[in-house]
């Protein structure tokens, strides 16, 4: 099946592991030019020369996103030494280990920004280029813990923005141009390097089995493997009637289906 995105030029943030590294090596395996990013240079190093490096065609820049003007920096960077972008994927982002649903203010605005502000930065800086162009994909990664009381309270709430923002941002570009689509997936409890089920595991691993009996009906971790198929989906040319979808991958653990008076909505 081609996805007609070869020779599209693509930016995944967080790309040096975990979800962002399968959707970066499943992008240069279909003949995209990827962009990576990520705060660890050798991680980072190492998914672009599994990716085939620079003679490839592929590039990686190290920078902390979170910074004020970094995600500013890396929209010159891009444009000086790559042009313009085709694709964004958004997939920066975590709790921050802050799990105090009374944590400050300013812990909030952490969670903000990692999770969604740079996000919306990002595509602001890439959507006009896209609308000239007449064609884009924009991915935000969001989680299923963003439709439901999955997670930390700051985290569950930045999330269910993103979320919130994909759809309404996916319905605006709809009406202003109908090639530039902005779409979410929302994985569920996915197994990454250095992740925090990783180190459940080793620590507590009765409290991980406790968790896929009890929470997960396929009782078992996903794969970032199993996420990546879908991102480039979502980033295909095929994806032409997605503005604004909502992809949910989590073998059927969320449960923010309703069911009101015998109806389904």
């Amino acid at each position: 099946m081609d996805l007609g995105i070869k020779g599209k030029k693509a930016l995944i943030t967080g790309g040096a592991v975990g979800i962002g590294r399968a959707i970066a090596l499943d992008f240069a395996k279909e003949g995209a030019s990827v962009i990576i990013t990520s705060r660890n240079e050798d991680l980072l190093n190492k998914t672009l020369e599994m990716m085939g490096g620079k003679k490839a065609g592929h590039y990686a820049i190290v920078a902390n996103l979170t910074d004020d003007s970094a995600p500013k920096a890396l929209a010159e960077e891009i444009k000086i030494f790559f042009g313009d972008l085709d694709i964004v994927v958004n997939n920066i982002g975590g709790t921050l280990k802050i799990m105090d649903p009374y944590c400050s203010i300013s812990d909030w605005r952490k969670v903000f920004r990692l999770n969604l502000e740079v996000a919306i930065e990002l595509n602001n800086f890439f959507i006009p280029h896209m609308k000239k162009q007449d064609w884009g994909r924009i991915l935000n990664i969001s989680a299923g813990a963003s439709m439901e009381n999955s997670g930390p309270v700051s985290y569950c709430s930045i999330k269910a923005a993103l979320t919130a923002y994909t759809r309404c941002m996916g319905r605006i570009l709809a009406i202003e141009t109908k090639n530039v689509i902005m779409s979410a997936l929302l994985p569920g409890v996915i197994l990454t390097e250095g992740g925090h089920w990783e180190t459940v595991l080793k620590e507590n691993p009765k409290h991980a089995e406790k968790y896929l009996k009890e929470r997960c009906p396929a009782a078992r971790f996903g794969k970032p493997s199993e996420m990546s198929p879908m991102a480039l989906l979502l980033c295909s040319q095929l994806a032409s009637f997605c503005q604004g979808t909502i992809a949910l991958v989590d073998a059927g653990q969320a449960k923010h289906y309703v069911h009101v008076n015998g109806v389904g909505n």
